[in-house]
């Protein structure tokens, strides 16, 4: 075990923010006060570090239960604004997924489609208090005898909606450049051929995961901001990596690494903090709000929440040819400070580069929770367990 100068606790962190005499900043904010006075001097001064994102986060959806009717339906098949929810769970339940598109939508079979509506746009409409068409198919039981139901439902009609996301807030992902010929369309968005554009999709010194790259103090319980209400972390997301050997002098993962499975009750959120998203030629998503506290428990999570973008790398990956064969090729590391110059070097051609995520969205997401637990409103969760990190 490690031997700290500075050791508190979230219980001693809890009681100073009811007692309003809590310090908290912003990762960007942590970054200077480091530098200034150094880790062991800033541990003693700072006690949380707030984090924020803002950008599509595909696996995400929403467990609904729309009430029961008279007489009752025992649903098989459930559609919301005719987008297929996920009915195999119970009688009037179902799960509608942000990348599910409309029924009818011709996908890309006019190339490239343009995928207009679907999951995500659901629950964006429900959130801005729009009246959804509800319609479900059943097969009809002696406890449940209707076989068909249609209906207008709002946010405020349904008895229960939560946010409930597989996978979110990736700690690191791939800069994605193609040097194919021609244009393709990933979940990275639009790509150019021959080196014509490189995208990448996180907030860097902002992001939740970057700043605890070991998950010292993230688990089951961690109380976060979500979609602009309370949410919780709830387990490893899918796709949780911590076994990444690549990592910084700082820790920091190279590569696409850890993620969270996260829920919140989604009558609490913000239109504003839960966007549906059309990705041209992919699909449909979500874009999703997310901040993270971090209680600076002792010197070495000062010095984690006070790594800048220019100490965070990632890998220039090919999606025109390399990705889709499965190739972890990387054709060079880049730090967030040279992707958010607004431009990188690849195989010495000059590439413009493009983010998929809102820095200044993640920024308000880091002052909003800054201003939360300054308020005395939002408490640390001290997770139960915490999350892997191997």
């Amino acid at each position: 075990m490690a031997k700290f100068q500075v050791e508190k606790s979230v219980a001693e962190i809890n009681a100073r923010i009811k007692a309003g005499k809590a310090v908290v900043v912003t990762a960007e904010e942590m970054i200077d006060i480091v530098r200034e006075k150094g880790e062991i001097a800033a541990a003693k001064e700072v006690d949380v570090v707030t984090t924020g994102t803002f950008s599509p986060m595909c696996s995400s959806g929403a467990f609904i239960n729309f009430g029961h009717s008279v007489p009752g339906i025992k649903a098989s098949k459930v559609w919301l604004n005719d987008v297929p929810a996920y009915a195999g769970l119970a009688a009037v339940d179902c799960y509608i997924g942000a990348t599910e598109p409309r029924e009818d939508d011709p996908l890309n079979k006019v190339y490239p489609g343009e995928f207009l509506y679907g999951g995500g746009h659901v629950i964006h409409d429900l959130l801005a208090g729009k009246a959804i068409h509800l319609r479900a198919e059943a097969y009809g039981t002696h406890c449940y005898p209707r076989e068909y139901l249609e209906k207008r439902v709002t946010l405020h009609d349904l008895p229960f909606a939560q946010l409930c996301n597989p996978r979110n807030a990736y700690q690191n992902y791939n800069c994605a450049v193609n040097l194919s010929g021609k244009t393709i369309y990933t979940y990275m968005g639009a790509l150019k051929p021959h080196l014509g554009n490189a995208n990448y999709c996180t907030a860097g010194q902002l992001s939740p995961l970057f700043n605890d790259p070991y998950y010292r103090t993230i688990g089951i319980g961690t109380r976060i901001f979500l979609g602009g209400g309370i949410g919780y972390v709830v387990f490893r997301g899918t796709q949780h990596n911590p076994r990444i050997s690549e990592r910084t002098p700082d820790g920091i993962p190279k590569r696409p690494a850890g993620t969270l499975m996260v829920l919140g009750d989604l009558k609490q959120m913000s239109p504003q903090w839960l966007v549906g998203v059309s990705l041209l030629g992919y699909g449909c998503s979500l874009a999703v709000g997310l901040g993270v506290p971090i209680p600076i428990l002792n010197e070495e999570m000062a010095h984690f929440t006070s790594i800048s973008d220019d100490k965070i790398v990632t890998q220039i990956v090919d999606y025109g040819m390399d990705y889709p064969e499965g190739k972890t090729r990387s054709l060079g590391e880049v730090t967030y400070a040279q992707l958010k110059s607004g431009f990188i070097e690849v195989e010495g051609k000059r590439v413009p580069t493009s983010p998929l995520s809102s820095l200044p969205k993640a920024r308000e997401i880091a002052s909003t929770l800054k201003r939360w637990i300054q308020s005395g409103h939002f408490l640390l969760g001290e997770p139960q367990e915490l999350l892997p990190s191997q």
